[in-house]
């Protein structure tokens, strides 16, 4: 029982300390530098042994890296796994994310036009460095696996980028208004207003035809005088408020008068209507 117990203390001390002891690395990498029109030139290269000499990248050539990542010693996919290329000059350096599996198979693809115009321009080569890392206790792996030569494009214009946008004070602009909306010709306005005209006398007749009786008027009025006043009032009131705001009026006050004359003729006209009601139930008509 002893023994089985030593046994498995063993064996987990020894789990323990590869799985403490296990780092990110890759294998099977390779290197392709491809110009418009040819061949790709192939180089493999190795962990923490990078390619002696710079690789040469002709103008509109195109790079693909391609790597298997492995955990230890066997290949898995990392939580970060990118490409850096640093210009030792200056300092300046961008990343570009590789494209991996879940078995580990790394790639990433760049052209010229994907690289900083600094870079383009640079005298010295660009050193390409290979960064793998993810959770747990492995350590991370970072270490430079090439440099390149990148040859500028000697037909075309030297590669340059747009000034920073300064947030200063900028010219005065001048905003162009369009004209104000003007009315219709008078000749038009007239033909309408006398065609609405026209129309009362035939709503008049329409209405006496219908059994209308005018003499109830007087009594209507001194029954209630105040409601059939205000409501007869507000009517005519709405009507002018219409010809001021066609005239001379803007839509705020046209919908001020016109809520106010609305509320008017509802109160009033419901006061006057229960007037009306009572006497048609007395039977005058």
């Amino acid at each position: 029982m002893r023994l089985l117990n030593t046994v498995g203390f063993v064996a987990c001390a020894l789990s323990t300390a590869v799985s403490a002891a296990s780092s990110w690395t890759f294998e099977e990498a390779t290197l392709s530098v491809a110009a418009k029109g040819s061949e790709a030139v192939k180089q493999k290269f190795a962990a923490n042994v990078p390619l002696k000499s710079a690789v040469v990248v002709p103008a509109s050539g195109t790079i693909k890296v391609l790597l298997t990542a492995q955990e230890g010693k066997s290949g898995k996919r990392p939580h970060q796994a990118f490409l850096t290329l640093r210009e030792e000059a200056s300092g300046l350096e961008e990343s570009f994310p590789f494209s991996v599996k879940d078995s580990g198979k790394a790639k990433v693809d760049l052209a010229q036009k994907d690289l900083p115009h600094q870079f383009l321009t640079s005298s010295s080569p660009l050193v390409a460095t290979i960064t793998l890392a993810s959770f747990g206790s492995s350590t991370p792996y970072s270490s430079e696996a090439f440099r390149l030569t990148i040859q500028p494009d000697a037909s075309g214009s030297p590669p340059s980028s747009a000034s920073p946008e300064r947030y200063t004070a900028k010219p005065e602009i001048h905003h162009i208004f369009k004209s104000d909306p003007k009315s219709p010709p008078t000749v038009i306005s007239l033909f309408f207003t006398l065609a609405v005209i026209a129309t009362l006398p035939v709503l008049l007749g329409t209405w006496l035809a219908l059994g209308g009786n005018i003499s109830h008027a007087s009594k209507a009025f001194s029954t209630a005088p105040i409601a059939h006043g205000l409501f007869l009032g507000s009517v005519f009131g709405l009507e002018g408020v219409f010809v001021l705001y066609y005239s001379a009026w803007k839509l705020g006050p046209t919908l001020s008068a016109a809520a106010v004359l609305g509320v008017v003729a509802y109160v009033s006209g419901s006061k006057a209507l229960t007037e009306v009601q009572e006497r048609r139930l007395n039977g005058e008509r």
